[in-house]
C-alpha cells in the first residue's frame, strides 16, 4: 500500500523514499498539518509517487495542503522537469488552463456598500456572464480571436479594456510568450469564440470581499491593501478553449508516449519530451490558452469596473492576477546549480520572492470555499528554495461534486450563506450543494500550513459579502 510508504520529517512535511522498483526518480514531499492528514487520500499519495517516475523529473515530486486526487497529477501537485531531458505533461497542468484568480481594490469601505450589497452583487451578476456554457457579449473575427490567443491581457487593453498599468501586476505581464495559433485546434477555437468575458461554472466566482485582518502592515501598504476595503475576487480560466486544448494534446500525447518510449504508471500521466516537436507544440498551444484565460479576466474586470464607477462613482485598482494551472520554463536554483526547468504547477500558485511591479515579494492570491474567507499572501525566499517558488492555490475539495449533492441541500447552504450576511446570486441553484464549504478543506488550516512551511507570507485576509456562482 502506497500510504505506508509515506514517513514524517517534520511537523508539516511527509515523504515518499525514492523507490526504484516503483520507477521512482525522486522522492515525493506532502505538505500537510495533522489536521488536514483525515483528508488526504491514498489515490493523491499514489499520483504523487506516479509524477515521480516520470522522465527528467528534479528534486522532489511535490504536494501543496489542498491536494487532492486529480486527472494523471494531483490537484496541488507541483513537478519541475529539466528542459533538455525532461517533459511537459497536460495532465500536469489540467483542463482548465490557466484558471486563476484577479484582486481588484476599490476605495469603498465596508460601511459604505452594506446596505447596498444585495443591488451591487445583482449589478455585478447582470454584467459578468456566469454559468456553464456561458456566453460574452463580444463578437469578433477568427483573425481578432488569434490576437486574444497571441498576446493576451494586452489585447485587451489595446482594445479599451483596462490600461497598460493593469498589465504590470499580472503574472508574466498577462501575455505568454511563444504562444503559436496554428497548433490550435479549430475546435477549441470555435469554443473559445463565444464565451471571452464569461466566469464559467462550477468553482469559479466573483466576489465582493473586505479586508478583515492586515498580517503584514509593509506588504498591504505597497500592494494599497487596507483594513475594511472592499476588493472584488474574480477566478476564472480560458473556458472551453482551454479545455478542448488539453484534450486534444492528451488524446496525441497518449499515443506518442509509446513513440518516445516512455513507460507510464498510469496513461493519464501521458506526456512527450519537453524539447521535442510534439512538446513544442503542446506548449505553444498551452501559451495560447493561457493568454486567453489572461484576456478573459482583463475583460470581466472592465466589466466590474464599470459597475463601481456608475454605482459609487469610484474606480478599482488591480492589485494582481497570477495563474495556478499552468507549466512555465523557468531558471531556478537547484543543487546549486542554475537549471532551466519545466515547473507544472496544477492546482498550485507561483510564489516568487521578487516582483518587480511593487519591488516586494510577488502578491499571492489564495481563494477560500464559497461563503469562507481567501487570503492575499507573498512569495518568500523558502519557496523558491524548497517549492521551485510555489505555493497552494486554494482549500481543496474533499468531497465530490456528486457526494456533496447528496449530502447537502441548496435550501440549507443559502441559508448557512444568509445567517452569514452574505449575498449569493446564480443561475443554476441546484448546483449549490457543489461549492458549500462542507466540500472543501477549511482554508485557514491549508494557509496555517503554507505560513508555518514558510513558502508564503499571510499579508491580508478578506471575507465574502456577496459571491456570484455559475
Amino acid at each position: 500500500m502506497i500510504n505506508e510508504r509515506l514517513v514524517r520529517k517534520d511537523d508539516y512535511t511527509w515523504e515518499i523514499a525514492k523507490d526504484e522498483t516503483l520507477g521512482m526518480r525522486v522522492p515525493g514531499r506532502i505538505f500537510l498539518s495533522d489536521a488536514l492528514m483525515r483528508f488526504l487520500e491514498p489515490a493523491a499519495i499514489q499520483q504523487v509517487a506516479n509524477v515521480a517516475t516520470l522522465p527528467g523529473i528534479v528534486k522532489w515530486s511535490l504536494a501543496m495542503p489542498d491536494v487532492h486526487t486529480g486527472y494523471g497529477f494531483p490537484i496541488g501537485g507541483v513537478a519541475a522537469f529539466d528542459a533538455t531531458e525532461g517533459i511537459v505533461s497536460p495532465g500536469g497542468v489540467g483542463f482548465d488552463i490557466n484558471c486563476g484568480t484577479r484582486l481588484l481594490a476599490t476605495t469603498l469601505t465596508k460601511e459604505e456598500i452594506e446596505q447596498e450589497i444585495q443591488t451591487l452583487t445583482t449589478k455585478l451578476y447582470e454584467s459578468v456572464p456566469a454559468g456553464l456554457g456561458s456566453k460574452g457579449s463580444l463578437r469578433f473575427s477568427e483573425k481578432e480571436l488569434d490576437q486574444v490567443f497571441l498576446r493576451g491581457a494586452k489585447w485587451a487593453v489595446d482594445s479599451g479594456y483596462g490600461d497598460a498599468g493593469d498589465l504590470k501586476h499580472c503574472e508574466s505581464n498577462g501575455c505568454f510568450d511563444g504562444a503559436d495559433v496554428s497548433n490550435v485546434s479549430p475546435l477549441a477555437k470555435k469554443r473559445g469564440m463565444p464565451q471571452l468575458g464569461s466566469l464559467g461554472s462550477g468553482n469559479h466566482f466573483l466576489e465582493i470581499q473586505f479586508v478583515d485582518q492586515i498580517y503584514e502592515e509593509r506588504e498591504a501598504s505597497v500592494f494599497g491593501l487596507r483594513p475594511g476595503q472592499v476588493c472584488i475576487m474574480l477566478h476564472s480560466g480560458s473556458r472551453g478553449a482551454g479545455h478542448q486544448i488539453c484534450t486534444d494534446y492528451l488524446k496525441l500525447f497518449q499515443k506518442a508516449s509509446q513513440k518516445y518510449a516512455i513507460r507510464l504508471p498510469d496513461r493519464q500521466l501521458a506526456c512527450v519530451p519537453a524539447d521535442s516537436r510534439d512538446g513544442r507544440s503542446y506548449f505553444s498551444a498551452m501559451a495560447a490558452a493561457a493568454n486567453y484565460a489572461w484576456a478573459n479576466r482583463q475583460i470581466m474586470s472592465y466589466r466590474v469596473r464599470d459597475v463601481i464607477e456608475r454605482e459609487f462613482s469610484t474606480g478599482a485598482g488591480l492589485v494582481y492576477d497570477v495563474a495556478h494551472n499552468i507549466a512555465k520554463l523557468e531558471t531556478h536554483h537547484i543543487d546549486g546549480e542554475r537549471k532551466e526547468v519545466y515547473v507544472h504547477r496544477k492546482g498550485a500558485t507561483r510564489a516568487f520572492e521578487k516582483d518587480e511591479s511593487y519591488g516586494v515579494a510577488q502578491p499571492v492570491l489564495i481563494p477560500g470555499s464559497m461563503g469562507t474567507a481567501s487570503y492575499v499572501l507573498c512569495g518568500t525566499t523558502k519557496a523558491m528554495q524548497t517549492t521551485f517558488g510555489s505555493t497552494c492555490h486554494g482549500a481543496g475539495r474533499v468531497m465530490s461534486r456528486k457526494a456533496a449533492k447528496r449530502q447537502l441541500t441548496w435550501k440549507g447552504v443559502t441559508e448557512s450563506l444568509r445567517q452569514k450576511h452574505i449575498t449569493l446570486k446564480t443561475d443554476d441553484l441546484s448546483a449549490v450543494p457543489e461549492e458549500a464549504p462542507e466540500a472543501y478543506k477549511p482554508i485557514d488550516e491549508v494557509i496555517s500550513v503554507v505560513s508555518a512551511l514558510g513558502i508564503s507570507k499571510v499579508v491580508a485576509r478578506l471575507v465574502p459579502m456577496g459571491v456570484i456562482k455559475g
